[in-house]
């Protein structure tokens, strides 16, 4: 298997993306094309310490530019043909590649991923889909980002979309929630309440309305909601992540007796950042598309580079795509009432 890396996106340079790509390598049998500028890339290669083996595994595919994180990702997309992120997806849609991945401009990352290989059939938008850590295993959120304004059948369709992605962390009939401000049927604004309707007689697991403090509980697989608020969602889960570790270190430097205690209880502390880390549930996936995209945090360290590359290969295996068009096509008729 094929895998496409925009090696020139993120902000952290190529050399964390090679480290990245290189990791998978070394943990699954494929092989990785790098996208991007080739004396760069060659020359980043030629000083790696990795073993021929793996370098052997590494191919390169020249890009003559890139698109920077501050430029609109439509106009980007059409002034940039050549750019590294257009490139990868257009090696996905050749067939040279199975999947995109890119720590890139993730407005660009989607609309390139959308422009290029098109919807799949029945689906009305493509969006962002990503797993959180809860109390009890990983919870798939829809949408995070790719759509602030939408409609019920677009929220529906998140359901079915992100309740396939949890296959991938072997959840077998995903309870889906839709979140909204209390557990209530009649809780929240027009759209949440038309999209309660439509979920309610679809064949999803659906278990109702769920609020903000149940989506850590671990009690259920699938929270569907806008991408605006799913990106709030998003952005206040990783601050709070990361203001609680600096609390909790602040915390222990205030004493010598909290810092003995540190050193006791380091494996569990070293356990719960692991939990709470965004690397290791590499990137979020563009569920929607002809294909499969991934897109990464612009801030991504060559882990998270890893596990973003081994999820698109698994989603590659499990056929993803295909359990969503199948779904869609069944279950269109089942809501088509209330659309």
């Amino acid at each position: 298997m094929q895998i496409a890396l925009d090696a020139m996106g993120g902000d952290l340079g190529p050399q964390e993306l090679i480290k990245g790509a290189l990791l998978a390598l070394e943990q699954d049998n494929l092989r990785i094309t790098l996208v991007g500028d080739d004396a760069v890339l060659q020359e980043l290669l030629q000083s790696s310490s990795a073993s021929q083996t793996l370098l052997d595994r590494l191919d390169i595919m020249h890009a003559q530019s890139v698109i920077d994180m501050n430029e609109n990702p439509v106009d980007a997309i059409r002034k940039k043909k050549d750019s590294s992120i257009m490139v990868a997806f257009d090696l996905v849609k050749s067939g040279q590649a199975s999947a995109a991945v890119s720590a890139g401009n993730s407005g660009a990352t989607l609309a390139a991923g959308v422009r290029k290989l098109g919807r799949l059939k029945n689906v009305a938008r493509p969006g962002l889909a990503s797993a959180f850590p809860t109390l009890k295993g990983p919870v798939m959120i829809m949408d995070i980002g790719a759509n602030v304004e939408c409609r019920p059948l677009h929220l529906y369709q998140f359901g079915v979309m992100a309740s396939a992605f949890s296959k991938l962390y072997n959840v077998t009939n995903p309870r889906v929630g839709l979140l909204t401000i209390g557990e209530e049927s009649g809780k929240g604004n027009t759209l949440i309440k038309e999209a309660y309707n439509l979920l309610q007689r679809s064949s999803l697991n659906f278990i109702g309305n769920v609020e903000g403090r149940d989506v850590f509980q671990g009690d259920v697989d699938v929270v569907v909601c806008d991408g605006f608020v799913g990106n709030i969602v998003l952005k206040i889960s990783e601050g709070l992540a990361e203001a609680t570790i600096k609390m909790l270190r602040e915390e222990i430097l205030k004493s010598k007796l909290a810092k003995f205690g540190y050193l006791l209880a380091r494996p569990a502390f070293d356990n719960f950042r692991k939990r709470v880390d965004y690397a290791e549930y590499g990137g979020a996936l563009l569920l929607g598309i002809k294909g499969i995209g991934i897109v990464c945090h612009g801030k991504s360290s060559a882990l998270a580079i890893k596990n973003a590359i081994i999820g698109a290969v698994e989603m590659e295996r499990l056929k993803l795509n295909d359990d969503i068009a199948r779904e869609l096509a069944e279950g269109i008729d089942g809501v088509a009432e209330g659309i």
